[in-house]
């Protein structure tokens, strides 16, 4: 049967791969991906074929990497983080129906939240919650109300796609909202370019986490009550009572 690996190649850096994701890499005839992603893994596999497609071209890349299989070639489709956390992963199955002789096998890998979050310090030791800021595939309405049920339920929240050229106010918006249960000194961070050449972070209070801007490369951590600053970094407790 054809192969194809849909890959997460972490968050950008070759050294945040992981070891399965690599070695799926080294064994495909053809790379494919968002243009982007190409970018980031073109030097470290010159030998291979690479194949991509602009953002909003998602069916056709799943399409293209399907039919490149067909030809008997060893395929990867390579997603930034882990490709089954707002990855392609779920598309290519919907895809696979129609092409049931190709296998296909997921390769996880790091997301922004994991890789964020060792960057910040510890964040997300208890329990948390993702949520995408990007309105394009779920209405704003059902955003909103994802965003409340989590800060109602004191989850450590991390955002995805918090802000873009269209949707500049958008973290401040989700701000406000998570400010109806959280208090203004929650303990938050941004961690920008994650893996990647320019990462930078900041520890902040949620107060002065609505007044920044970030872009489509940021990651968004919002504590719970008991997250905390140690060392200029951010903590958020287990929850043992006996250290």
């Amino acid at each position: 049967m054809n192969k194809l690996y849909v890959v997460g190649i972490g968050p950008g850096a070759y050294e945040k791969m992981t070891i399965e994701a690599v070695e799926a890499l080294k064994k495909s005839d053809v790379i494919i991906g968002y243009t982007v992603y190409v970018d980031l893994v073109r030097e470290h596999f010159p030998e291979k074929v690479f194949l991509s497609t602009p953002m909003k071209k998602e069916v056709d890349r799943c399409v293209l990497a399907f039919e490149e299989a067909e030809k008997g070639r060893t395929v990867s489709m390579i997603c930034s983080g882990d490709a089954g956390v707002y990855g392609m992963s779920g598309l290519m199955y919907e895809v696979g129906v129609n092409h049931p002789e190709v296998e296909l096998e997921i390769i996880p890998g790091v997301t922004a939240a994991t890789g964020g979050a060792a960057v910040l310090g510890a964040p997300l030791i208890h329990d948390f919650c993702l949520i995408s800021l990007s309105d394009l595939l779920t209405p704003w309405e059902k955003i909103e109300a994802r965003l409340l049920g989590a800060s109602q339920a004191d989850f450590v929240i991390c955002l995805y796609n918090p802000s873009s050229k269209k949707r500049y106010d958008y973290l401040e918006k989700a701000c406000d909202l998570m400010l109806r249960y959280k208090a203004l000194d929650t303990v938050c961070g941004i961690v920008g370019n994650i893996g990647r050449e320019g990462e930078e972070m900041k520890v902040m209070t949620l107060k002065e986490l609505r007044d920044t801007k970030v872009d489509m490369f940021t990651t968004v951590f919002i504590g719970n009550s008991q997250t905390r600053k140690i060392n200029g970094k951010m903590v958020t407790p287990r929850g043992y009572r006996n250290v």
